[in-house]
């Protein structure tokens, strides 16, 4: 049988844009939408806004980002300019999803965008947005809002992965990886993702039923157990968020993930993949966890801005999710390292730094208070960062409340 025809990137990112407003976000008639993305993402940009119009939307803000003036402000700002933030940008955001938006996010960063940039600043710079950010991001990690995120194939990005290619030919190539990932090959995508979101229910059904009070990663460099929070919830695939519209938050996703509790994590863990963050590359993380915290922590190459990452607020040291992802995953069998989490983690069991997420109680955690979350056991933190623990020589068990064992996972696969 001859393989199917490849189709066009014209016709492919039609397909993108179409996943994009009917999957990721569910996109209710009359609803505004608010995108972000970088400036190279104008014509995935415009076919998004194009089918959220025809879904009904009654208006689309687009919010462009670009790395060269992201770079001229660590080459020409002054000392004083990375405590400062845009506040009144988020806080528009923040009041937009207040009265209905929904979001999506287009992502595409270039990875080492500041790996040569003064640390100190770097870590300034990001504890001062996380801080003005917050206002925007609580209706998200809440999930009081549809929203999603996908992915761009830019220069820069297809560069850091493909460096021995043309720029030309690293850019085909990132976008046959994001259009693979992200089921837009399959002849109809959105029928694709409604079979997959299927299976993943299954399996968020299945961990739900036995009531783990803990799990545990066994592989090298790693023996974790992950408590998890008072009447957690696994959650995966598309979800119903607070205000009655369903999306799938990210666009691809392999993954079901649940809330930790922020004071019952102990032991060592590894990185399995490097993580990028904010442009510069973590790689070859170690830590160890005591009574949740992390207490010691180290990485071959970044080392100075995770620990800037640490030191961010008290919750930055505990953990805010952790998610279970066959080392067989689409993402994974590509052997492609993305260098962006949003791909990364969906190749890969991981965990997350800082705030958790409050749907993942009994419920959706509807009308949960802060300070009964907390006493869940709940993180609060101005950071959530993903990073990779899981591969082909990771076990996994479930912990019972009694103590005993039960396997999850064996090699990185599905028991």
């Amino acid at each position: 049988m001859n393989a199917p025809a490849r189709l066009p990137n014209d016709t492919r990112l039609d397909k993108l844009a179409e996943v994009a407003v009917k999957v990721g976000l569910g996109l209710k008639a009359g609803q505004q939408l608010v995108m972000t993305a970088p400036i190279e993402a104008q014509a995935l940009v415009r076919k998004i806004t194009e089918e959220a119009y025809k879904a009904g939307a009654s208006l689309v803000t687009t919010i462009y980002g670009d790395d060269e003036t992201t770079l001229a402000r660590y080459r020409h700002g002054s000392d004083a300019a990375f405590d400062t933030a845009p506040e009144w940008l988020y806080g528009g955001m923040a009041e937009a999803y207040k009265a209905g938006a929904a979001r999506l996010a287009i992502s595409g960063a270039n990875p080492s965008l500041l790996a040569g940039q003064d640390p100190e600043k770097v870590a300034r710079a990001n504890k001062a947005n996380s801080a003005a950010y917050m206002p925007a991001m609580q209706p998200i990690v809440n999930f009081d809002i549809n929203w999603t995120i996908v992915s761009f194939a830019t220069p820069a990005w297809a560069k850091a992965m493909f460096p021995d290619d043309t720029e030309e030919k690293a850019v085909e190539k990132l976008w046959d990886a994001i259009f693979a990932a992200s089921r837009i090959d399959a002849a109809d995508p959105v029928a694709e993702w409604a079979r997959h979101n299927g299976e993943l229910h299954q399996r968020k059904d299945v961990l739900n039923a036995k009531r783990f009070s803990a799990v545990r990663f066994r592989g090298p460099g790693t023996d974790l157990t992950v408590g998890l929070a008072d009447d957690h919830e696994w959650c995966g695939g598309a979800a119903e968020a607070k205000n009655g519209q369903t999306c799938n938050a990210n666009i691809p996703t392999e993954e079901v993930f649940t809330t930790p509790h922020k004071d019952r994590v102990e032991g060592f863990v590894r990185s399995t993949k490097p993580l990028s963050y904010q442009g510069t590359l973590i790689e070859d993380i170690a830590v160890r966890f005591e009574g949740g915290r992390i207490v010691e922590a180290t990485a071959s190459k970044g080392a100075d801005v995770l620990a800037k990452v640490l030191e961010t607020d008290e919750g930055a040291r505990r953990l805010g999710e952790v998610a279970l992802v066959p080392h067989s995953s689409p993402i994974s069998r590509s052997g492609l390292l993305f260098y962006n989490t949003l791909y990364d983690e969906n190749a890969s069991s991981h965990i997350a730094l800082g705030q958790a997420y409050s749907k993942c109680f009994i419920g959706g955690g509807a009308g949960l208070t802060p300070e009964e979350l907390a006493e869940k056991g709940a993180n609060k933190s101005l950071i959530h960062i993903d990073w990779m623990i899981g591969s082909g020589a990771v076990d996994v068990d479930g912990i019972h409340a009694d103590g005993s064992e039960e396997p999850v996972m064996r090699k990185g696969e599905w028991v």
